[in-house]
């Protein structure tokens, strides 16, 4: 294969075209746990969360939909070298949250703005989100 065949069949791949992208909270958690439906996101080098995402791990935890064996495990996600903890200027954040209407739930609105916001597809599994953002701004796994 020569060099032009190389460029094309990387300019091709689904990786290729996802340089950068926020890992929704259920993307997170796959993650995380090294679950197979993370699988499409161990080529994307530059992966981000969402402060959004700590806080509705947390709210999981809270109401016991969601246990880790480890007490300080939300701390240890959001440290994780797999991913950077991304944060957006709050009041141009929320303002792209006020404009996401077709949701109520809060945790999907900041985190679909904050995607909108820096321009990054979102890598999740909540097919409500990759319904209204669209197949080019999510990664569904």
């Amino acid at each position: 294969m020569d060099v032009g065949q190389q460029r094309t069949r990387a300019a091709l791949s689904p990786a290729a075209h996802t340089a950068v992208i926020l890992l929704d909270t259920n993307a997170l958690i796959w993650l995380f746990q090294q679950h197979k439906r993370a699988r499409p996101l161990a080529h994307i080098a530059r992966r981000y969360i969402s402060p959004a995402s700590i806080l509705e791990l947390q709210f999981l935890v809270e109401v016991g939909k969601l246990r880790f064996e480890d007490s300080g495990a939300l701390a240890d996600i959001a440290a994780d070298d797999r991913w950077t903890l991304d944060e957006p200027p709050s009041v141009r954040w929320f303002a792209a949250a006020a404009e996401v209407g077709w949701t109520r739930d809060p945790f999907d609105r900041l985190i679909a703005a904050h995607a909108r916001l820096r321009h990054w597809k979102l890598a999740t599994g909540d097919t409500a989100l990759v319904e209204h953002l669209g197949a080019s701004r999510t990664l569904a796994l």
